[in-house]
């Protein structure tokens, strides 16, 4: 087992991916230790789950929009000193400084680069995946960059998409898919498995 790798968590509401990634650590699946967690609302439900794992916690308040609140936010992340940042919920785009590079990561809830950008987040793309009567979805682990949902991509696991599939339905189903894909990502760093080259992350072993 690798030794645990810090993470810190960027959440802006419930905290489930987060939830998850406690409740893996706890059970010994994920060789991690949360560090800290670092929120965009103070009334993120998120900052209680934190609490109760006993995971210190920042406020960086995303409103009112200000031209300092991206080196707030890495200003209480390096308070921390994680080895990864887990973007977990986090809903403003963040630009990633160079001394974070390929030290951040993302999941989205689809197949990127399919149903990813400005606006799609949450149902907003389960919806986009029903409309357009994909027949299979999933989530992306990736590495986050200066845009939304276009960094190099470590993890995918894909789902079916069902006849008659609402987007509460979908989503379920692919939150699943999260709750693997996210530890495993996470997992390869830890073991030291992963390089980035260009577009293409490069898995060892």
């Amino acid at each position: 087992m690798a030794e645990p790798i810090r993470l810190v968590a960027l959440i802006s509401g419930g905290g489930t991916t987060l939830q998850n990634l406690i409740e893996r650590i706890t059970a010994g699946a994920l060789p991690a230790h949360v560090a800290g967690v670092v929120a965009s609302r103070a009334d993120a439900f998120g900052i209680a789950r934190a609490e109760r794992a006993g995971i210190p916690v920042s406020v960086v308040n995303a409103a009112p929009r200000r031209a300092t609140f991206a080196e707030e936010v890495w200003n209480a992340v390096r308070t921390y000193a994680p080895d990864l940042v887990c973007f977990a919920g986090w809903l403003q785009l963040l630009p990633i400084p160079a001394d974070f590079r390929h030290r951040v990561l993302n999941i989205h809830p689809s197949l990127l680069p399919a149903f990813g950008g400005k606006g799609m987040y949450g149902h907003h793309v389960h919806e986009a995946v029903l409309n357009y009567g994909a027949k299979v979805s999933g989530c992306t682990v990736h590495f986050a960059d200066d845009t939304y949902d276009t960094g190099p991509i470590l993890v995918q696991r894909c789902v079916p998409v069902k006849d008659g599939d609402t987007p509460d339905t979908l989503a379920a189903r692919v939150f699943q898919a999260e709750c693997e894909a996210y530890p495993e990502a996470i997992r390869l760093i830890a073991e030291g498995k992963v390089t980035v080259q260009g577009r293409r992350v490069v898995i060892s072993g």
